[in-house]
C-alpha cells in the first residue's frame, strides 16, 4: 500500500525499454462517414497503444487513412455534376458521400469516374487541389470525433502517400524473381494462402501493392521491434498474404508484424450493426445520441457538465473493450449505459463511492491489523495489477484489463458494504487501503482510456 500511494499513476509502470512499436489503427476512408464499424478498430488500438506504453515501448500510433482508388473518380465526377458548395462547408463528409452513393447507383458513370481517377493519378492540378480539399475536410471532421472520444494519433498516413512508390515494389519483386505474369496481370504465388495479385493488366495497383511500399517504408523510418495492424477479421487473408510476400522479398522484421482482427458489431437483434434498416450509422449520431442519455441519466444529480461525456465514454469504451477483440460485440448503447452490471458507468460510479469515503482525508501512517478476508481479497487483487497488464500486452488483448477492472469493484463494493471506515478501529489502514484501491483503479481504466469522476 505504501508503494502505491507513493508511486499513484506511476505505480508498476515500465520504464522505456527502447523498443519500438508501430500500432496502425482507425484508418477510416476519406469523403465517407466515420462509420460505427471504424469505432472497434479505433478503441481497441487505442488500449493496444495505452497497454504498451505502459509496459515501456516508445509506440507510434498510426491512423492510415483510406485516401486513394477509383472511390475518388466517383466523388470529384459527382462533385463536378452535382455538387453544392454550401453542402460542402456546411456537411462536408455527408455531401461528399451523398454523391458517391449516387454515382455509385448508375453505371453510366463508370468509365468517365476511372478517367478521372486516372487524370488524378497523373497530377492534374485542378483534380488534385479538389481532392486535397476533401482529404482535409474530412481529416478535420475525423479529428472532432477523436477529440470527444479523447483519441490521439502520433502521425496522420494514407494511400496516396505511397502512389509513387509503387514501381519500385514491382521493379523489386521482379529482381527477386518472385513476380510472374497471369494473363497480363502480375502476381506471386503463396502456395496455400493462394496467389497475391501486384498488378492488373491494365497496370494500376491493389492495396496489396500500397500495403508493400507502406510496410517497407515504416521500417526504414521507425525500425520497429513491432507493427501491429488493429483491422477487421474480413482482411484475415490480406495482412496473411502481405506478411508472406514480405517474407519472401528477405525483409525478416515481417516476423514481426501482427494483424489482430476484431470482430464485428451487432445490433440487439445480433445483426450487423452498420447495416441495420440498411442505412449507414454516423459516429457523430451515435456520440450525441450517447451523451444525451448519459445527461438524462445523471439529471438531478449535482455532477459537472463534463460529467455526462465521461459517462458516454466509459459506456462505450468499457462496452466494447470487455469483449476479446476477435470476437462479434453487441453495440447495446441502454445496456451500456446501466449503473448496475458489468459496465463502464459502474466503475465510474465505483471510484465515486470510494472517493466520498476518503476525500479530503490525509494519508497517516498505519499498522497493519488484523486483516478480514474482503480487505485480503482486495489487497491481492490490486498485487495482481502489473500481471493483469503483462498478459494483455502478450496477448494484445485489453479485455483482460477490463475484466479485471471490472473484479476490483465488485470486491471493493463488498468491502464498502461490510467495512466501516472513517470512525472505525482500523480507519488510518482502511483510508490507505481506499485510497490505493482507487489508484489502481484509475490506473487500470486509463489504459483503456477511460476517465473517472470523482463525484456522480
Amino acid at each position: 500500500l505504501p508503494t502505491i500511494l507513493k508511486e499513484k499513476q506511476n505505480y508498476l509502470s515500465q520504464k522505456q525499454n527502447k523498443k519500438t512499436i508501430v500500432i496502425d489503427f482507425s484508418s477510416p476512408n476519406i469523403a465517407k462517414p466515420f462509420g460505427i464499424g471504424h469505432l472497434r478498430s479505433t478503441l481497441i488500438g487505442n488500449a493496444i497503444a495505452n497497454i504498451h506504453e505502459f509496459n515501456g515501448y516508445k509506440v507510434i500510433r498510426m491512423n492510415y487513412l483510406g485516401d486513394w482508388g477509383t472511390p475518388f473518380g466517383k466523388i470529384l465526377l459527382g462533385y463536378e455534376k452535382f455538387g453544392d458548395a454550401k453542402l460542402l462547408k456546411k456537411d462536408p463528409v455527408k455531401h461528399l458521400f451523398d454523391l458517391y452513393v449516387k454515382m455509385s447507383k448508375n453505371d453510366k458513370y463508370d468509365s468517365e469516374s476511372k478517367e478521372y481517377f486516372k487524370k488524378l493519378e497523373g497530377g492534374d492540378t485542378k483534380l488534385v487541389k479538389q481532392w486535397k480539399l476533401f482529404r482535409e475536410l474530412s481529416v478535420k471532421e475525423f479529428k472532432e470525433i477523436y477529440s470527444i472520444l479523447g483519441v490521439k494519433f502520433d502521425v496522420y498516413s494514407g494511400e496516396s502517400m505511397y502512389n509513387d512508390k509503387l514501381d519500385n515494389v514491382v521493379k523489386e519483386l521482379e529482381r527477386k524473381k518472385l513476380l510472374i505474369e497471369d494473363s497480363g496481370a502480375n502476381i506471386v504465388k503463396l502456395d496455400d494462402l493462394g496467389v497475391a495479385l501486384i498488378q492488373k493488366s491494365d497496370g494500376s495497383s491493389l492495396y496489396i501493392t500500397r500495403d508493400i511500399a507502406t510496410a517497407i517504408d515504416r521500417y526504414k523510418k521507425y525500425k520497429f521491434d513491432k507493427m501491429i495492424y488493429e483491422v477487421g477479421s474480413e482482411q484475415k487473408l490480406h495482412f496473411r498474404q502481405l506478411f508472406k510476400v514480405l517474407e519472401l522479398m528477405g525483409y525478416n522484421w515481417s516476423k514481426d508484424c501482427v494483424h489482430i482482427a476484431h470482430g464485428l458489431y451487432l445490433d440487439k437483434d445480433g445483426k450487423k450493426f452498420s447495416s441495420r434498416k440498411g442505412k449507414t450509422v454516423f459516429m457523430k449520431d451515435v456520440l450525441d445520441e450517447t451523451i444525451k442519455l448519459a445527461e438524462k441519466s445523471i439529471k438531478g444529480r449535482e455532477v459537472s457538465p463534463d460529467t455526462a461525456l465521461e459517462i458516454a465514454r466509459a459506456a462505450i469504451f468499457y462496452g466494447d473493450l470487455k469483449n476479446h477483440p476477435s470476437k462479434d460485440a453487441i453495440f447495446d448503447i441502454d445496456k451500456f449505459l446501466q449503473f448496475n452490471g458489468d459496465t463502464g458507468p459502474y466503475l465510474l460510479y465505483t471510484y465515486a463511492r470510494a472517493n466520498s469515503i476518503v476525500s479530503g482525508m490525509r494519508n497517516k501512517k498505519f499498522l497493519v491489523p488484523v486483516l478480514s478476508g474482503i480487505e485480503i481479497e482486495m489487497i491481492k487483487k490490486m498485487g495482481e495489477f502489473p500481471f493483469v497488464v503483462e498478459n494483455s500486452m502478450k496477448n494484445i488483448n485489453p479485455s483482460l484489463i477490463s475484466h479485471y477492472s471490472y473484479e476490483l469493484c465488485q470486491i471493493f463494493n463488498e468491502f464498502y458494504h461490510s467495512c466501516k471506515v472513517v470512525g472505525s478501529a482500523n480507519e488510518s489502514f482502511r483510508i490507505a487501503l481506499v485510497k490505493s484501491f482507487m489508484i489502481v483503479l484509475d490506473n487500470s481504466l486509463s489504459l483503456l482510456s477511460i476517465n473517472v469522476v470523482k463525484r456522480m
